[in-house]
């Protein structure tokens, strides 16, 4: 019986199975024992290419040639990863290896990698695939045990081949249609489209054009500071007849746009009594959902200001390098419905470290159950949400921390329960012209334990000094506040990232945004390098944490809307 050849996408990966597996002789560049060979690419070595006998040889560039749709596609080896290619297809032909086993990143991309390998090899050795969730030497050995076969992994196979071969002809066709008119008048002007990159810029330079148009409007507001038997508290004045009027965003029941008025309702309140009237009503907070990419990059962003690119790069070194998450290219926010034992465990091992107090209240009081928010198949795609593995983390570094905290920290508030809360709705009428005060007080602090000081210092609403029932009160001042209406914020990655995962939302065509509506712009993990890949072609520019469109990309979008090109 012959050797099995396992492929992975990265050298450090295939160090890591060669451990996981054991008694390995390791090579110059494979592993090997009486079992396996293990090797690995270093991300994708080919690319797809028009055949040459199908490719334009002159005027590649003029509308003459367009579209390129060749009947199918060849394979070209990508230069700086040549040498790897050669030494993998030297392996897969070699006579004593019988069956191949793709070990790349399990995912889409991971296996279009494996795929091009094997398709420029021609080889026909029998496949299976190990799809890992973590990479900790446990989790390795039980993939192997349970290997997938070639046959479920078509469907996915295929789906990599056509987002492949769809992007190149959309981008190969809209930026060689794009340069030929933006070059027509002389010279040379290359103008670079693409499947997710443009309608991306798209909505940036949208929402610049709101900006740029945006005329802001003065408007006032009115605040009373009132005086209890158990001290002083404040309140806004409020128009109870507001109705919202369409076309006008701007308009809110506090803002008023006549200054007289502001003026007269301070005279008329001044140093009147006010009569009290409130409201308190019990309400719950449940902790937010576990992490997924797309969530984990916003939030990190909009909390230490990390890229969508470092976030990415951080989380796969926290995946591969240290084995403390797990797999991070993820759009699931659950976790298998099988998984509650593991999830234990892990509770037990963070235990033993500086989550202790939240982890072993958990398991204390016995949170970990089945719970569909939480557990349940029907949400979980290739992978589940991004959680801590059964490795306790050392020797992390500053930013690296950062992100593992984010995660253990969520993976445990959600298994606590829901925050309680005590909100208060005041009404002070001072001469019949009411004034809203609102306070929160917290009754059961649930999730939020995990989070300690963090979560009180990021609720801004106050607490209100008690009043008795119907108490009078004293109107000690009344202030008007000048403001100006402001123009909707430049995205942030953050933002951006939000934008493009219900991108859907935007579009106006119902047959379309249906199409859209689950899925958006890109994927997990391919959004970070649109956005870089859109800041390196100097379509937009980083300014401190916003993303700005530079004039390249007005005129791209404007000559998109010229040729009625949605």
């Amino acid at each position: 019986m012959g050797k099995t050849l396992i492929i992975a996408e990265k050298p450090s990966v295939a160090g890591d199975i060669s451990k996981a597996l054991g008694k390995f002789q390791k090579h110059d560049d494979h592993y090997e024992n009486d079992d396996y060979v293990i090797s690995s690419a270093v991300g994708h070595l080919l690319t797809i290419c028009v055949p040459e006998q199908f490719e334009v040889k002159r005027g590649k560039w003029t509308f003459a040639n367009l579209p390129v749709i060749p009947p199918h596609f060849d394979l070209l080896p990508i230069e700086k990863n040549e040498a790897r290619l050669k030494v993998l297809l030297k392996l897969i032909k070699r006579k004593d290896v019988s069956a191949l086993v793709n070990a790349c990143d399990a995912g889409r991309e991971g296996e279009l990698i494996f795929r091009y390998i094997v398709q420029y090899a021609k080889s026909d050795k029998p496949i299976q695939r190990l799809w890992l969730q973590s990479m900790t030497p446990a989790a390795i050995r039980d993939g192997f045990a349970h290997l997938r076969t070639d046959a479920e992994m078509i469907p996915l196979a295929d789906a990599a081949t056509c987002r492949s071969e769809s992007d190149w002809l959309i981008g190969i066709n809209g930026t060689r249609a794009m340069t030929a008119f933006n070059s027509k008048t002389g010279g040379f002007h290359l103008t670079t489209v693409g499947r997710v990159q443009t309608p991306t810029l798209a909505i940036l330079v949208e929402r610049e054009e709101k900006i740029k148009k945006f005329i802001s409007r003065n408007y006032w507001e009115i605040h009373g500071t009132f005086g209890a038997q158990a001290g002083a508290y404040v309140g806004r004045w409020f128009d109870e007849k507001f109705s919202k009027k369409e076309g006008d965003d701007q308009l809110r029941p506090e803002r008023v746009w006549d200054i007289k008025f502001a003026e007269a309702i301070k005279s008329k309140c001044l140093g009147k009594p006010g009569i009290v009237t409130e409201e308190s009503k019990p309400t719950t907070s449940m902790s937010p959902q576990l992490y997924d990419l797309t969530t984990l990059q916003r939030e990190a962003n909009g909390r230490f200001g990390f890229s969508a690119k470092n976030t990415l790069g951080l989380a796969q070194a926290l995946y591969e390098r240290h084995k403390v998450l797990t797999y991070p290219r993820t759009d699931s926010r659950a976790l298998p419905e099988d998984y509650l034992e593991t999830v234990k465990t892990t509770m037990g091992m963070l235990a033993e470290t500086n989550y202790r107090t939240p982890a072993e209240t958990i398991l204390k009081n016995g949170w970990v159950r089945p719970n569909k928010r939480i557990f349940n198949n029907a949400k979980v795609s290739d992978h589940f949400a991004i959680i801590p593995t059964l490795v306790a983390p050392k020797y992390l570094s500053e930013p690296e921390q950062k992100l593992y905290d984010l995660v253990t920290k969520r993976f445990l508030a959600i298994f606590y329960p829901a925050a309680e809360f005590l909100v208060t709705t005041r009404i002070t009428r001072v001469e019949s012209e009411p004034f809203k005060s609102e306070g929160k007080v917290m009754v059961n602090a649930g999730w939020l334990a995990v989070y300690g000081k963090e979560a009180a210092e990021s609720d801004d609403t106050p607490s209100l000094v008690p009043v008795k029932p119907n108490e009078t009160v004293k109107t000690e001042k009344i202030e008007v506040e000048a403001n100006v209406t402001k123009p909707p914020a430049r995205y942030s990655e953050a933002t951006l990232l939000g934008a493009m995962e219900s991108a859907g939302k935007l579009i106006e065509d119902e047959e379309l945004r249906e199409a859209m509506s689950e899925k958006g712009l890109g994927t997990p993990a391919t959004r970070a390098t649109i956005i870089e890949g859109l800041i390196w072609e100097k379509y937009i520019t980083r300014n401190g944490r916003e993303l700005q469109p530079m004039a390249k990309a007005f005129s791209l979008i404007t000559l998109l809307r010229g040729l009625a090109i949605p």
